[in-house]
């Protein structure tokens, strides 16, 4: 995808996000992250969201901390994460393309890693903002989702810090059904190495829409909600290995 359909993607997802955590007020429980409230949901986001804006308009060629989660709720909570969602997207939107700024993941700009990150950082929290006010979750469009897949597969787990690992090589393979989107995820016991093909046999397969793979790869839906086919334990690896923490 593109940078400004990724930008397109994060104001509709924040805006989603926003209207199902209204619906669902401040104290509902997240049942996609456990332990959580609407309350720390937003908090959460709309830090996250003001901590890639800082990049983009302040040019931070390094690691920049983000500030603190504030002290708000309700209403005034709400507003809060409105205001920093819709600065990110400004940001984005009228950054130059020769951005120069700190990321962490591969991309071909700071500018497409920025849109690519927040679009589907946000993207998840909002499944889990739809979650806590209960109904039907909104389907990403499938090129979104196999977007989403791909940067899970080939960056975040491409990183030293990823913990999805065995002690004998196995594959894992992901086959999305309702595109052409096929990858094939080498591990071991060092960094998994994700290839986009389907080539030679693999231990594990798990296939479905890429919605569904989608949700199920980012821990918002059970292992149930796709097609397995092999090795059990491999999914239940990733399961148990494979979350990505803030901080």
């Amino acid at each position: 995808m593109d940078t400004a359909e990724l930008i397109n993607a994060l104001d509709r997802e924040g805006r989603l996000l926003a209207e199902a955590a209204g619906a669902a007020g401040p104290d509902a429980p997240v049942p996609t992250c456990p332990g959580w409230q609407v309350r720390d949901l937003l908090r959460h986001t709309g830090t996250v969201h003001r901590w890639a804006t800082a990049y983009l308009t302040e040019g931070h060629t390094a690691f920049h901390p983000s500030g603190d989660e504030p002290d708000l709720d309700g209403d005034e909570l709400l507003d809060w994460f409105r205001e920093g969602h819709r600065t990110l997207v400004d940001a984005l939107t009228g950054a130059p393309k020769d951005l120069e700024c700190w990321h962490f993941l591969p991309a071909a700009s700071p500018l497409a890693f920025w849109a690519r990150r927040q679009a589907h950082e946000t993207a998840v929290h909002r499944v889990d903002a739809e979650s806590a006010r209960g109904g039907d979750v909104t389907a990403p469009e499938p090129e979104f989702a196999a977007d989403g897949i791909d940067e899970l597969l080939r960056a975040f787990h491409a990183r030293e810090k990823s913990r999805v690992r065995t002690r004998t090589p196995r594959t894992l393979r992901v086959r999305a059904t309702d595109t052409d989107a096929v990858w094939t995820v080498h591990l071991s016991d060092g960094v998994p190495r994700t290839v986009r093909d389907d080539d030679g046999p693999a231990d594990c397969e798990l296939s479905g829409t890429a919605r569904e793979l989608y949700l199920t790869l980012w821990n918002r839906r059970p292992l149930s909600s796709v097609a397995l086919a092999g090795d059990a334990s491999l999914a239940e690896l990733w399961r148990a290995n494979s979350a990505i923490t803030w901080g």
